[in-house]
């Protein structure tokens, strides 16, 4: 075997003896939480053994793309090892120091993260010396290369996106965040032409069918030009996709799901109340049966928050609630698809001739500027009876179904977001002297360098990963929930670090690394808060 192969080898070897202390915590975690009934009453160890297993995840996914990438990315065996080396050695001081909390035995711990083959390859595996010479393949490199894709569409998909992201994205992203300006219509009707609406659309309702993984790739090329720009604009009309395939009748998915895929229409997905987040299930914003003009329908009356693209949307996906009874919980909320004529600016008043109205104002934010995120305030607005999705009642979990789609595609933006930082840091560390010399050829920005590579490279796989399981069952939502868990946190220290090798210009907001920084803070927070979804979703998919 060639050195690389012999790497790797080693690497899937840690692997398996952390998957087997990780299995045994979590059988543990099963027990104490009564199969993740009480999470509640263990919140503080759900959420260990939550970021645990998502590691322990990305380590293997990392590792299984290495040994397929071959001589295809030169990096792989390098960062897998690494990866795999800095997981392993978490997992061994994390049981080491929470022995009665893990309950894994002593002696499992001593054959597995515990043992001599396992202290030989983390030693070797985490040496500074290996992460430096990464860095300053990075820095020579300006960046990574690409991700290496066995599918020849995914490919041709990246390619087709990165040069529109690039050549017209890019030259927008800046003045779009410094004025925050709304996204322009002719980013809007580029990814339009182009398909970008309709990737994971099937065919027969216009769209091109092509699945998660372009999907995912497409995200993360436009997320590196800008988070905010094009990064984020396929998300919103992807989870109401979700939401009509897995609910729609046949009649609503004709009539909606090609205007979707073609960028006819715009939608915003509209879920979160000003005293309701995480706890989906109370909401309270009303839809009352009636009548207008002999037409039957629902009167909505009530208040929304954080309603991303609610002004220049042309429709928005609204969790409401049917049942009056708040005791019904989950089970009295109901999924509409509310029209509404598109908006510019911040602010916007839409009247209709029976009197209903939607009033929204754009929240000031410090990042994820250019689609702007919207209070609403809604009295009796009128939404035809068809246009209730999947009956009453079953809201919730149509949304839910959303919202798994929403986090895939959260990892992507995250990986993307976390890659232009890591490229605008190498650029930089070339360009950059002090004390006589490139800041490149420093070996703590060599270090800090190879250190953000390698989890670029984890959090990308174990998104991709998350894709091909979403292409096997929609119906899964952890693995999902676990790219958006990594990857955000990766973005989130990548960029600060990213803007640390910067210096005081990267405090500037004339450098894009700025503005890298404050669009990653929204990415742990929104499609479920990182608590939230560590502990509701994660935790509860893990022990339950």
């Amino acid at each position: 075997m060639s050195l690389s192969s012999e790497a790797v080898e080693a690497a899937r070897a840690s692997n398996e003896r952390l998957r087997k202390a990780v299995d045994a915590a979590l059988e543990n975690g099963r027990t104490i939480t009564n199969k993740g009934r009480d999470i509640d009453q263990h919140q503080v160890h759900s959420e260990r053994l939550a970021y645990l297993a998502t590691e322990a995840l990305a380590a293997e996914t990392l590792v299984t793309y290495a040994a397929q990438a071959h001589d295809n990315d030169p990096f792989a065996a390098e960062c897998a090892t690494i990866f795999a080396g800095q997981v392993a050695s978490r997992a061994r001081a994390q049981l080491g120091d929470f022995p009665e909390a893990f309950g894994v035995p002593a002696s499992l711990v001593a054959d597995t993260v515990g043992s001599n083959d396992a202290a030989r390859f983390i030693a070797e595996a985490v040496k500074d010396a290996r992460i430096e010479a990464l860095g300053r393949e990075v820095v020579a490199r300006r960046g990574t290369p690409d991700s290496w894709l066995e599918s020849e569409e995914a490919r041709l998909t990246r390619e087709t996106v990165r040069d529109f992201a690039r050549s017209e994205v890019a030259p927008l992203a800046q003045h779009i965040h410094l004025n925050d300006d709304l996204v322009p219509e002719s980013i809007i009707g580029k990814m339009a032409e182009l398909g970008f609406f309709g990737l994971a659309v099937p065919e027969q309702y216009g769209g091109q069918g092509m699945g998660n993984l372009a999907m995912i790739v497409t995200t993360e090329e436009l997320s590196a030009a800008s988070l905010a720009a094009a990064g984020s604009l396929i998300t919103r009309p992807e989870i109401l996709t979700k939401a009509l395939l897995a609910g729609g009748s046949e009649e609503q998915k004709k009539h909606w799901l090609p205007k979707l895929a073609a960028g006819e229409i715009m939608a915003a997905i509209s879920v979160t109340e000003p005293d309701t987040g995480s706890d989906v299930a109370s909401v309270k914003v009303r839809a009352e049966k009636g009548e207008q003009n002999g037409k039957a329908g629902y009167f909505i009356s009530g208040a929304k928050a954080w309603c991303t693209f609610a002004g220049r949307a042309n429709v928005i996906a609204m969790l409401t609630r049917t049942d009056p009874d708040l005791a019904k919980g989950a089970k009295g909320l109901s999924l509409f698809i509310v029209p509404k004529d598109s908006f510019p600016g911040h602010e916007f008043v839409m009247k209709q001739p029976g009197g209903g109205t939607i009033e929204g104002k754009a929240d000031r934010t410090p990042g994820y500027r250019g689609m702007h995120s919207y209070t609403l305030q809604i009295d009796r607005y009128f939404v035809p009876a068809e246009n209730l999705v999947g009956g009453e009642g079953k809201g919730f979990y149509l949304q839910m179904s959303g919202f798994a789609a929403g986090r895939l595609q959260t990892g992507g933006r995250a990986s993307g977001l976390a890659q232009a930082a890591l490229e605008a840091a190498a650029q930089y560390a070339n360009e950059r002297s002090q004390f006589g010399q490139p800041i490149g050829s420093y070996q703590l920005t060599q270090f800090k360098l190879g250190r953000m590579a390698v989890e670029i490279a984890a959090a990308r796989q174990l998104t991709y990963h998350a894709a091909r399981v979403f292409d096997q069952d929609e119906g899964r939502a952890l693995e999902p929930a676990m790219a958006k868990l990594f990857a955000c946190d990766v973005a989130v220290r990548t960029t600060q670090e990213a803007q640390q090798l910067h210096g005081g210009w990267g405090f500037a907001e004339e450098f894009p690394i700025c503005r890298y920084v404050v669009d990653a803070l929204v990415l742990p927070i929104f499609e479920g808060v990182k608590p939230i979804l560590e502990l509701k979703v994660i935790a509860r998919s893990l022990l339950g």
